[in-house]
C-alpha cells in the first residue's frame, strides 16, 4: 500500500470516528430510513436532494429583473417553492432574491415587460389569479422572515382581489378576471387559502375568517366539485360545471384551502371534505397513472404548455400539507413514491427535473426540463423532507454535468469536471470522494478526501475537487457516465457527469439532444421540439469542442424571426456573422444558414478547439428574436 493510500486510509477510520459523534446528536428522523433497501430516502438524503434541485432552479433566476423569465405567474410559484424549500429544511441562502422580487417588482409596469398585462402595482393586475398567487408568496416571505411589509403586502393584493367577490353571479366567487368574464376553481381556491392564511397570522382578526368560511362553502356547493369528488376546472355562464379538464393544481388548492381553514376553525366537517378531495385525486380513473400523480396533458401525444408544467408541484404543495396535517400513512406513502419516482426517473446529470414525474419520454414529444418543471416536481422532493430538519445532510454534483469530447484521429482528449459537495451540521465531516469512469478513461484523482466544516443549516458549506478525465480516442459515440460517490460521516451521495463522445454535430432544438451543446442558455425559451428562442436581452450560446485535428468546419443553423448570430474561440470577443435587418415577426425568413467556422479554430486545448455561437435578438425591443429550430455541422480532419 503506497503513502497516499494510506493517508486515505487514515482519513477513512478519522470518518467513521466522527460518524459516531454526529450521528449521536442527529435526531431521530434525520438518522431513520438508513435501510437501503428501503423505498424512502433517509431524511439527510432527502434534504441533500432538496438542495441540489432548489440550487438549479435558483440558477435561472434573473437578478435584473427579479424573476424567472419569462412567465409573471409561474415565477410567483416558483418564489414560494423556493420560500417552502427555506421553511422545510432551514437553508436561507435565498432570502435575499425573495426580498429582491418583492423590491423591484412591486411597481407599475407596462404590459409585456413581466406580464402580457399592465401590472398596476403592489403585484396586482386584471389576471385575479395571477394576482392572488404573489400574495400566497408574500405570506410565506413573511413566515420565513416575520417582517411585516410582507404580510402588509399580502393584505393589499387581498383587499384587491376582495374587489372581485361577486354574488350577483351564480351567488357569489371571485371572478378570474377584470372583465369578469368566468368564475373557476383555481381564482376560489386561491382565494380561500389566501384569506385563510391571512386569519391566522393576524391576531383578532375575523374580516379575513368571515371571508374564508363564506367563499369555502360557496365553493363547495357551487357544483365544480363533480360527483366523483374532483374538481373541474370551472362554471357556466348558466353557473353549472362545465365539465372542463380536472386539473391537479385545482384538486391541490381545493385541499390546501380546506386545511387551512381547518386551521383556523378546527371544524372537523371541513377536515372530512378535505379527505374526501385527497381520496378522489388518488382513486380509480383519477389523477394517478400507475401510482404517479400525471396530468392529462402528461400523455405521450401532448405537450404541457407553460402553465401546466407547473400544477403538480401546486397539488404536492398542498398534499404535503395534508401529510403533516393528518400523519396518514397512506397520504404519505403516496408523497413519497412520487419524490422517489423524480429522483429515480425524471432527472437528468445536471440536476434537472422534467414534467413527466415517471420519465416517459417520445421523439414528438419528449420529457421537458425547465425552471418551471424544476420547480414542479422540487415541491414533491421537499414534502419528503422531514419536518424536524435533519441536522446534517451532504450532497455533491458535477460541473459541467454535460461535457462533450469530440475525439482527434489519434491521441487522448482530457475534459476537466469539478465535483462539488456541499454539507450541513455542526461537525467538520471528513468526506472520500471515490470517482468511476468508463473501461479504458481514465480519472486524476480517482480518490481523495475534502473537509467540509459546516455551520448550521442555514447556510451550508461547499467545496471542490477538480477531476482531469482523461478519454481515449478509441471511445465510441454515446453518452458516458462518469460516476462520484461521496461519503462522511453515514451519509452517501452519488451524482453524475453525462458526457457525451461525438464525431458529428446534428440536433433538433428542444430535446435533450440538444442539452450537451447548449453552453449557455441565459434567458432563452424553447416550447416545444425544434424551437429555442431568445427575445429582448436573452441569448443563447452553444459550445462546440471541435477535434484537436479539425482543419476546417462549417456549422448550419435552421434559423428565422430577428437573429443576430456571433462567433467567438474563447467565449469573450465576439464577431457578428449573421444578422436579420428587417422586423420579421411571422417566420418567413426560416431557412438554413451556414456558418465558416474555420477562421476561429485556434490552437488545441486538452485535445479540443472549442468555438462558441450565440443567438440573440437583433430587435430587443418587439420580442422576436432569434429562433433556432435544428443545428448540423460539417468537420474536416
Amino acid at each position: 500500500m503506497n503513502l497516499e493510500a494510506l493517508r486515505i486510509r487514515a482519513r477513512m477510520l478519522l470518518a467513521t470516528a466522527s460518524l459516531m459523534i454526529v450521528t449521536a446528536a442527529m435526531p431521530a428522523a434525520a438518522v431513520a430510513q438508513t435501510n437501503p433497501d428501503s423505498p424512502r430516502a433517509d431524511g439527510s438524503t432527502a434534504v441533500a436532494r432538496a438542495r441540489v434541485a432548489a440550487d438549479v432552479l435558483m440558477s435561472s433566476y434573473d437578478p435584473a429583473k427579479a424573476w424567472f423569465p419569462a412567465s409573471w405567474w409561474n415565477s410567483a410559484v416558483a418564489l414560494q417553492t423556493i420560500g417552502d424549500y427555506m421553511q422545510r429544511t432551514g437553508d436561507r441562502r435565498y432570502l435575499g432574491q425573495l426580498d429582491n422580487t418583492f423590491e423591484k417588482d412591486k411597481g407599475v409596469f407596462p404590459g409585456g415587460v413581466l406580464s402580457g398585462d399592465p401590472l398596476l402595482g403592489n403585484f396586482t393586475s386584471r389576471a385575479i389569479d395571477d394576482t392572488e398567487w404573489w400574495g400566497l408568496t408574500w405570506v410565506q416571505a413573511y413566515d420565513l422572515t416575520r417582517n411585516p411589509k410582507y404580510l402588509d403586502m399580502a393584505v393589499t393584493i387581498a383587499n384587491y382581489v376582495n374587489g372581485y367577490w361577486d354574488t350577483s353571479t351564480c351567488g357569489g366567487g371571485v371572478w378570474w378576471n377584470a372583465e369578469r368574464t368566468y368564475k373557476n376553481a383555481v381564482t376560489n381556491g386561491l382565494w380561500i387559502r389566501l384569506t385563510a392564511e391571512l386569519h391566522n397570522r393576524i391576531p383578532g382578526d375575523t374580516l379575513w375568517l368571515t371571508r374564508s368560511r363564506t367563499a369555502w362553502a360557496w365553493f363547495q356547493n357551487s357544483g365544480m366539485i363533480n360527483a366523483n369528488g374532483l374538481v373541474n376546472d370551472g362554471l357556466t355562464d348558466a353557473c353549472t360545471n362545465n365539465g372542463q379538464n380536472v386539473w391537479t393544481y385545482n384538486q391541490g388548492l381545493a385541499i390546501g384551502a380546506g386545511l387551512e381553514l381547518w386551521r383556523a376553525t378546527r371544524d372537523t366537517d371541513i377536515l372530512a371534505s378535505v379527505r374526501r378531495l385527497a381520496d378522489a385525486a388518488t382513486g380509480p380513473n383519477a389523477l394517478v397513472t400507475n401510482g404517479i400523480l400525471t396530468e392529462a396533458c402528461d400523455a405521450a401525444t401532448q405537450t404541457c404548455d407553460d402553465n401546466a408544467k407547473q400544477f403538480k408541484g401546486i397539488f404536492m404543495r398542498y398534499w404535503t400539507d395534508l401529510v403533516d396535517t393528518t400523519h396518514d400513512a397512506q397520504y404519505a406513502a403516496f408523497l413519497v413514491q412520487q419524490a422517489e419516482s423524480i429522483w429515480a426517473n425524471d432527472r437528468d446529470a445536471a440536476g434537472r427535473l422534467g414534467t413527466r414525474w415517471s420519465g416517459a419520454t417520445s421523439n414528438d414529444h419528449p420529457n421537458v426540463f425547465d425552471w418551471r418543471t424544476q420547480a414542479s416536481a422540487l415541491s414533491a422532493l421537499i414534502g419528503e423532507v422531514p419536518t424536524l430538519t435533519p441536522q446534517v445532510s451532504l450532497a455533491a454534483t458535477m460541473s459541467p454535468a454535460q461535457p462533450v469530447i469530440m475525439p482527434a484521429a489519434s491521441g487522448t482528449t482530457v475534459v476537466g469536471i469539478d465535483l462539488g459537495a456541499s454539507a450541513t451540521g455542526f461537525f467538520p465531516l471528513q468526506t472520500l470522494a471515490s470517482i468511476d469512469a468508463p473501461v479504458g478513461w481514465n480519472v486524476t484523482p480517482r480518490s481523495t478526501m475534502l473537509t467540509l466544516q459546516p455551520h448550521g443549516n442555514a447556510a451550508p458549506v461547499s467545496g471542490a475537487i477538480p477531476l482531469k478525465v482523461t478519454v481515449p480516442s478509441s471511445a465510441i459515440d454515446g453518452h458516458h457516465m462518469v460516476t462520484a460517490n461521496v461519503a462522511a460521516a453515514g451519509l452517501h451521495f452519488t451524482t453524475q457527469a453525462d458526457v457525451l463522445v461525438a464525431h458529428k454535430i446534428d440536433f433538433d432544438t428542444g430535446t435533450v439532444d440538444e442539452d450537451p451543446w447548449l453552453f449557455d442558455p441565459d434567458g432563452s425559451q424553447s416550447n416545444g421540439v425544434q424551437n429555442r428562442f431568445a427575445d429582448g436581452n436573452a441569448h443563447f450560446t452553444y459550445r462546440f469542442p471541435l477535434p484537436a485535428d479539425a482543419t476546417s468546419a462549417q456549422v448550419t443553423l435552421t434559423i428565422d424571426a430577428e437573429f443576430l448570430v456571433q462567433v467567438s474561440a474563447d467565449n469573450t470577443h465576439w464577431t457578428t456573422v449573421l444578422q436579420e435587418a428587417n422586423r420579421v415577426t411571422d417566420g418567413s425568413n426560416k431557412a438554413d444558414r451556414t456558418i465558416d467556422l474555420t477562421p476561429y479554430l485556434g490552437t488545441a486545448i486538452n485535445g479540443a478547439k472549442p468555438v462558441y455561437v450565440k443567438v440573440s435578438d437583433a430587435f430587443p425591443d418587439d420580442g422576436w428574436g432569434g429562433r433556432v429550430y435544428h443545428v448540423t455541422a460539417n468537420i474536416v480532419q
